[in-house]
């Protein structure tokens, strides 16, 4: 397996400086998130004010595969927020991948609407027919990332809208973190689920606590050896499995400063599973 991070855990770094620390920790490669709404000045969020952004734009990618070529490092994917059934916004950022070499993108399914879930299984089937037409074209693989809050939150859910298609095409993203707070399932059972069409991995850890006041419990992200998952046995599972993709760590937790949960992260998960060095020999 190899060894990665997502950019849209580091909001508080500059692609140049998510670049350095990653090398500094011993990762092999970087997927990077992608939106019209880069950092600004003003605080740092995960979500609303990310500076570890690239825009939408050849130009602003390849500078930052630039960077990660001269520093070792692989350009995993690109993160992209396309609405679910937005064909140009997916041919848009495939094209844009293809131009830089970059060899996948993350989607994701619909969520439900009034119409429901068997009207938005049908949309969702239907819209990723369209995205392996566009993979093909490409050359790009498309994955769809199981998440909270779409019809897809689990393993199984994910493979009734893509398991028809051929998985080199597109594939799934296994986010046992993200399955914590929806979705969730044995991770035995999960990867059998998924088969061929499993990956890429994200991996992060959550916990759930009782709001001040009371009301429901509501989750929050952990730091990687503090959570509901038992992370050093997801990846054991996934290594005996046969997986030798990227695992890419999307640690939004908030305990420790960036650069401290990127060394962190990297020492942690290198302690219980060997993943492959990167170019400029770190392990």
């Amino acid at each position: 397996m190899r060894l990665g991070v997502c950019s849209a855990c580091l909001p508080e770094l500059t692609p140049g400086e998510a670049i350095e620390a990653a090398v500094a920790a011993g990762y092999a490669g970087i997927e990077w998130r992608v939106s019209a709404e880069a950092g600004s000045p003003g605080p740092a969020h995960f979500l609303t004010n990310n500076r570890c952004t690239l825009r939408p734009e050849e130009g602003d990618i390849r500078r930052a595969r630039e960077l990660c070529d001269r520093a070792g490092l692989a350009v995993i994917g690109l993160s992209g927020y396309v609405p679910a059934g937005d064909v140009q916004g997916v041919e848009q950022l495939m094209r844009l991948a293809a131009e830089t070499g970059t060899p996948r993108i993350r989607l994701w399914a619909p969520s439900m609407t009034d119409g429901g879930f068997h009207e938005a299984l049908g949309r969702g089937v239907e819209f990723f027919d369209e995205v392996a037409a566009l993979a093909g074209r490409f050359g790009v693989q498309a994955l769809l990332e199981m998440h909270q809050r779409t019809i897809c939150p689990s393993t199984a859910l994910a493979k009734q809208v893509v398991g028809h298609l051929p998985p080199h095409l597109v594939g799934v993203v296994y986010d046992p973190g993200n399955a914590v707070v929806e979705g969730s399932e044995d991770p035995r059972m999960a990867l059998q689920i998924l088969g061929e069409h499993l990956a890429h991995v994200h991996i992060k850890n959550a916990a759930f606590e009782r709001p001040e006041g009371g009301g429901p419990w509501r989750h929050r992200w952990t730091p990687m050896d503090d959570g509901v998952l038992d992370v050093p046995a997801i990846l054991r599972l996934l290594h005996d499995a046969g997986y030798r993709g990227w695992v890419s760590v999307e640690d939004f937790s908030t305990d420790r400063p960036p650069r401290e949960a990127l060394a962190f992260n990297a020492a942690y998960l290198r302690g219980h599973v060997s993943f492959e060095a990167a170019e400029g020999g770190q392990r």
